[in-house]
C-alpha cells in the first residue's frame, strides 16, 4: 500500500525541495497529532491562523450549524447571506468608526489585490509604495510588493510603478508624494523576522500619507485578532489606517480574508465598471460562521488579556546566552540565532521531540514563536525546555 507521504510527494505540487513531511491526522487545542501517535505542541499556529487553538468547540458548533443551512449559493455580493452580514457587522463594531465597509475574500493575498485596486481607483493615482523585506502574498500583485528581488525575478515583469521605502526609517518617508496612491505596510514585519516599528515612525507615516493625500494601507494578516496583545496591532501605535487587510486568524481555522475601508473608498468598485472587484467563493458562508464564532471566543473568553503575561513567560524562560535577541510583540516573537544551520537543527530537534517551530521567509537565522493565544503556562514551560535543550545541543 502506498503511504500518504509517497502520494504527497508524487501527486501534490511541491513548494520546495525539502518539505517538512510531518503527517497530521488530528489537531486539537495547542497540539497536532500524527498517525502513529506522534504529538506536537504547535508554536506556529498554522502561521498565525489558529489564534484560538485548533478546532475550538464553538467554532466547530458554528460550522456544523451552518452546514445544516447552506454552503455556496452564489457569487459574493449578490445574495443576502446571514453569516457574511453578521460577521461583517461584528467586525466593524470592533473597529474605529471611520471603517464602514467589509469586503470578504478567500485569502490574505486576495485582500491585498483588492486593496491595491480600490486605492488606485479612489485616488486616481498609480504609484504604490511598499517596504523593503515585506511579505504580502504570492499572487502577481502581492508579489510585486515584496521588498526584495530574489522572489520576484523568476516571475517578472510584475506590476509597474511600485516603489519601496525602508521600514521604520522616518527619513525615507519623503519618498511618499502627491503621486502616491497608497503606502502598503505590515503593522509588524513578519517574514522579515518580526520587526516592530516605533510608534513615532508609524505616526510620522500616518501624517505623511495624510499630508500628500495617499492612502495608508495596513497589512494585519499576521498581526490581527489578538496576536500582539491588542485586537489589531495598529492600536499599539495611536493611529488608524485608511484600509485594513485581514486573513489568517480571522477564520478560526477556516479560509477567509477581508479588506476593510470607509464606505466612500469601497464604493468605487460599484460602477464604471460595475462589478469592479468580484469573487466566487470569497466570504464563504461556512467560513464566515466560523469567523464570527472565533471573534466571539476572543472577546468572550478574554484571550487578549492573557497575551502579555504569556509572552513575558516565554521571554523569561528563553533567556539563553546563545539567543542573540528575542524580538516581537505579544505572542508574535522570534528567537535570533547565529545562522541557518543552527535554526534548522534546533527546529528539527524540537519537532523530533514534540514541539513544532519554524523560521521566516526573509530571515532564516531566526526561529518563529507564535503559539495559539490559548496556550497554557504548562505548555509554555514544556516548549521552552525542549527549545533550550536544542539550543544547548546545536548552538
Amino acid at each position: 500500500m502506498i503511504s500518504n507521504r509517497e502520494l504527497f510527494l508524487r501527486n501534490t505540487a511541491q513548494t520546495s525541495n525539502s518539505p517538512r513531511l510531518i503527517e497530521v491526522e488530528k489537531a486539537e487545542g495547542s497540539y497536532l497529532y500524527g498517525p502513529k501517535g506522534e504529538k506536537y505542541l504547535d508554536l506556529v499556529s498554522g502561521f498565525n491562523v489558529s489564534n484560538i487553538g485548533h478546532r475550538h468547540p464553538k467554532v466547530i458548533e458554528a460550522i456544523q450549524n451552518q452546514l445544516e443551512k447552506y454552503l455556496h449559493v452564489t457569487v459574493y455580493g449578490e445574495f443576502v447571506q446571514a453569516p457574511q452580514v453578521q460577521f461583517a457587522s461584528q467586525l466593524l463594531a470592533t473597529l474605529p468608526a471611520s471603517f464602514g465597509s467589509v469586503y470578504l475574500t478567500n485569502s490574505g493575498a486576495e485582500a491585498v489585490e483588492g486593496s491595491m485596486k480600490i486605492a488606485k481607483r479612489y485616488t486616481g493615482r498609480r504609484q504604490i509604495i511598499a517596504a523593503k523585506n515585506a511579505y504580502h502574498g504570492s499572487t502577481q500583485g502581492a508579489l510585486s510588493l515584496i521588498g526584495g528581488t530574489a522572489y520576484q525575478q523568476a516571475y517578472a515583469p510584475l506590476l509597474p510603478e511600485i516603489d519601496f521605502i525602508t521600514f521604520n526609517d522616518i527619513v525615507d518617508l519623503d519618498s511618499i508624494t502627491t503621486k502616491t496612491a497608497a503606502v502598503i505596510v505590515e503593522a509588524i514585519q513578519g517574514e522579515a523576522g518580526v520587526r516592530v516599528p516605533s510608534a513615532e515612525y508609524m505616526q510620522a507615516l500616518r501624517a505623511r500619507c495624510t499630508a500628500v493625500g495617499a492612502l495608508l494601507v495596513f497589512d494585519e494578516i499576521q498581526t490581527g485578532f489578538g496576536r500582539t496583545g491588542k485586537l489589531f496591532a495598529f492600536e499599539h501605535f495611536g493611529i488608524v489606517p485608511d484600509i485594513l487587510m485581514l486573513a489568517k486568524g480571522i477564520g478560526g481555522g477556516m479560509p477567509l480574508g477581508a479588506f476593510v475601508a470607509p464606505k466612500e473608498i469601497m464604493d468605487v468598485i460599484k460602477d464604471n465598471p460595475m462589478l469592479g472587484h468580484i469573487t466566487t467563493f470569497g466570504g464563504h458562508p461556512v467560513s464566515c460562521a466560523a469567523a464570527l464564532a472565533s471573534l466571539k471566543v476572543i472577546q468572550e473568553e478574554h484571550l487578549i488579556e492573557g497575551v502579555a503575561a504569556k509572552a513575558a513567560l516565554f521571554r523569561s524562560e528563553l533567556s539563553h546566552p546563545k539567543i542573540k535577541e528575542i524580538r516581537g510583540l505579544g505572542l508574535m516573537m522570534c528567537l535570533q540565532l547565529a545562522n541557518f544551520d543552527q535554526v534548522y537543527n534546533v527546529s528539527k530537534y524540537c519537532a523530533d521531540h514534540g514541539v513544532m517551530i519554524d523560521w521566516y521567509l526573509h530571515c532564516e537565522t531566526a526561529l518563529r514563536v507564535a503559539p495559539p493565544l490559548t496556550v497554557s503556562k504548562e505548555e509554555i514551560l514544556e516548549a521552552c525546555q525542549v527549545i533550550k535543550t536544542a539550543i544547548d545541543k546545536f548552538c
